[in-house]
């Protein structure tokens, strides 16, 4: 199974996660040094080099991982990025296509990889990872969220287009997560409002039902699960790990 952005955060979560199920995992990633990092803490973890926003790559990529492990089960499509925070008129445009080129075209590249050697043996399964927000909104976050909304509705048409073929296609949409990626977030908003950290967690969780942090490895649980037997009929779903969270501002 191929992992994108899997040498850190939620990506390398789910990479640990599928590990410990037993499977043989395979991760890519932009930053070298992560890779070599993550592939001496998790034994057993391949690894290669590739941005997904580029197709040349992805082909590259599919071609090692195909000499590697002789085929391909599962994909869980992480990679993608913040995309800056700016009102939409100040949006410039490097950064809104840097965005979806990352988040939505670059999920479409592996897709599309994937796919013939998943029809080849008439199955697979594919998890797309989108964020809660899409369902939220996030002022000031328009080529994140844009982006984002683009991945569920290339996991819904992905899912009836490959049902006849057995090969399934699910979104799975973290919410509040407990790295620093997600801590960062909280700090660059304490920083904003000029008020302490402590104040602007409160304020993100006030608007969480559960009044919760996520575990990245609640993510990789949930993929782990999309990807079992157990799930053999679950598809074009998106299924939101966030402690339902009802708003963000």
């Amino acid at each position: 199974m191929l992992v994108t952005a899997g040498a850190a955060g939620i990506g390398l979560a789910v990479a640990a996660r599928f590990l410990a199920a037993g499977a043989r995992v395979f991760v890519c990633d932009i930053d070298e040094g992560a890779m070599e990092t993550a592939k001496s803490t998790h034994s057993g973890l391949s690894a290669a080099l590739c941005d997904v926003a580029d197709p040349d790559q992805v082909a590259n990529l599919f071609k090692t991982l195909n000499d590697d492990m002789g085929g391909l089960d599962v994909l869980v499509n992480n990679a993608g990025i913040g995309g800056g925070e700016a009102a939409i008129e100040d949006i410039d445009t490097e950064t809104w296509r840097r965005t979806i080129d990352v988040n939505l075209n670059g999920m479409f590249y592996c897709l599309a990889a994937a796919v013939p050697a998943m029809k080849a043996q008439a199955s697979g399964v594919i998890i797309n990872i989108s964020t809660a927000s899409v369902r939220t909104g996030l002022p000031g976050r328009t080529p994140y969220v844009a982006s984002k909304q683009g991945v569920m509705g290339l996991t819904l048409n992905a899912a009836r287009e490959l049902g006849p073929h057995n090969i399934r296609c699910n979104a799975i949409l973290p919410g509040l997560i407990d790295n620093a990626r997600g801590r960062a977030v909280v700090a660059g908003r304490a920083e904003a409002l000029g008020i302490n950290e402590r104040e602007a967690e409160q304020q993100y969780l006030s608007y969480i039902s559960m009044r919760c942090w996520i575990d990245p490895a609640e993510v990789g649980d949930l993929a782990v699960f999309l990807a079992s037997h157990q799930a053999r009929h679950i598809s074009g779903q998106s299924i939101a790990v966030d402690g339902h969270m009802e708003w963000e501002s």
